[in-house]
């Protein structure tokens, strides 16, 4: 089966940092590929409307953000860019979705 990942994090969801699942907004589990694929559709088509900006690596990792979302970091002392990043994972590794 397969995961269907929002997240919302400082970094583009292709790093995949040693904590990047704390960051996690959504988790939709035990789905099959074509449910997986339309709801991530949905939320291209949703983040497309709100976001100025949006990348995509590796076929499978969507990236979306607004110059307006930051953070502060206290430890950088700067602001850093909020990002929202979607993606299918099957057995915790990516899947190329190939959904432009």
């Amino acid at each position: 089966m397969y995961e269907l990942i929002y997240m919302k994090a400082e970094f583009e969801p292709w790093w995949m940092f040693e904590d990047w699942e704390d960051t996690i907004i959504t988790r939709k589990t035990n789905i099959d590929i074509n449910e997986a694929k339309e709801q991530l559709r949905e939320f291209i088509v949703k983040f497309r409307e709100k976001h100025e900006f949006e990348a995509v690596k590796n076929e499978c990792f969507y990236a979306f953000w607004s110059v307006n979302e930051q953070a502060f970091c206290e430890a950088c002392d700067d602001n850093l860019q909020i990002y929202h990043g979607v993606f299918i994972l099957k057995d915790g590794q990516p899947v190329k979705s190939i959904i432009m």
